[in-house]
């Protein structure tokens, strides 16, 4: 059953009882379940969350890092992820067999990590061993499916994060020739560029028409970036930098380094949620920002740091659709099942899929 066929069942809808609760009513729900279930009950909320999931979170971060956290929590029982997909999937990779990971909304996704599938990715490396023989090593951002993440397992590649990213880039020219990035072209030419590697230097490979995006002689090619991107990322551009310069000459720009090159250029600094948000806890009171990352995080900083004048880079831009998916019914929801021993929309990663990702996880942790 597709994923599409899958949300059309019945199970997977929110059941109309839930809308017609006050937010007051739900709030105080979710308090008693929480004291009800104990330490058997362990909710980690991404950044990008709504405040009203977040409220309850029993930690914040980035994906792995809540991965991680779950998998040495092992009094929780029941792992309410408030996030995405695959951050749902790492977790019930990481985590044991008597624990069960939970996605309070299964639409909540990421554009990003869908622009991978295995058999694009499969299709893609059997012609790029063509053109380039054994000279590549597969590296994927940790925003990509189980699947994407064996299949870097298997092939000897290894994941990153934002944060890692450079380590990880050095790591895999230290084994082979070539890198493969998956799935954000932005991170990995970024990435690569810090590292003195040309533009030049550098083809996409376009999953759609099954080709390699590159002009000259391509024995010249160090890195192949997948044509992926975050939808939410790429919508920052020139012109908003263009604009801050002009109306805020007094600010800094901080983006996220899943923007494109063009505006991490033009940035005054870039880095990972983490890097962010410390930096910005860190900074001068009365010091002006303009952050390029997704709104909900940037209205949280707002929020967080009244001392400082925090904008968001565009201010037209919309938070992640995918994140805000899971709402406060659909954690009440979630919750409610697990105390009447229905837990709906368990996040299962089949043991082969887990085995190889956790080669190219544990590649990454082990470095």
């Amino acid at each position: 059953m597709s994923i599409m066929e899958m949300l059309k069942q019945p199970s997977f809808a929110l059941p109309e009882k839930y809308r017609q609760l006050k937010k007051e009513e739900m709030e105080e729900r979710v308090r008693e379940i929480k004291q009800q279930l104990g330490h058997s009950l362990f909710i980690p909320g991404h950044h990008y969350q709504r405040d009203e999931v977040i409220q309850f979170a029993d930690a914040v971060g980035d994906s792995l890092q809540l991965a991680q956290i779950s998998a040495k929590n092992k009094e929780a029982k029941h792992i309410v992820f408030c996030g995405v997909h695959f951050m749902a999937e790492t977790a019930d990779i990481l985590t044991t067999p008597e624990q069960t990971v939970i996605l309070p909304d299964m639409r909540a996704g990421c554009s990003m990590a869908d622009m991978a599938d295995i058999y694009q990715t499969e299709t893609a490396w059997k012609e790029l061993q063509g053109l380039f023989g054994d000279t590549m090593l597969p590296l994927t951002y940790v925003n990509s499916t189980a699947a994407i993440k064996a299949f870097v397992g298997r092939n000897g590649g290894a994941t990153v994060t934002s944060s890692n990213a450079h380590s990880m880039v050095k790591w895999a020219f230290e084994q082979k020739e070539r890198i493969l990035f998956l799935p954000d072209q932005h991170l990995g030419r970024n990435t690569a560029f810090d590292l003195g590697i040309g533009l030049d230097e550098m083809a996409v490979w376009n999953p759609i028409s099954n080709e390699l995006e590159y002009e000259g002689d391509v024995s010249r090619v160090k890195v192949i970036l997948w044509k992926g991107h975050c939808s939410v990322h790429e919508n920052f551009t020139v012109q908003n930098i263009e604009h801050i310069r002009s109306t805020h000459p007094e600010m800094n720009i901080i983006v996220h380094p899943e923007c494109t090159r063009e505006v991490v250029g033009l940035a005054d600094d870039n880095g990972s949620t983490k890097y962010i948000i410390e930096k910005i806890e860190a900074a001068e009171p009365g010091s002006a920002w303009a952050i390029g990352t997704e709104m909900n995080l940037v209205n949280r900083l707002i929020q967080q740091h009244p001392d400082k004048h925090i904008i968001s880079l565009n201010p037209n831009m919309c938070p992640c659709l995918t994140m805000n998916r899971i709402d406060l019914p659909h954690l009440l929801w979630s919750l409610e099942s697990i105390v009447e021993g229905k837990e709906g929309n368990v996040i299962k990663v089949d043991d082969q899929t887990a085995h190889e990702a956790v080669l190219a996880l544990e590649r990454m942790l082990n470095r």
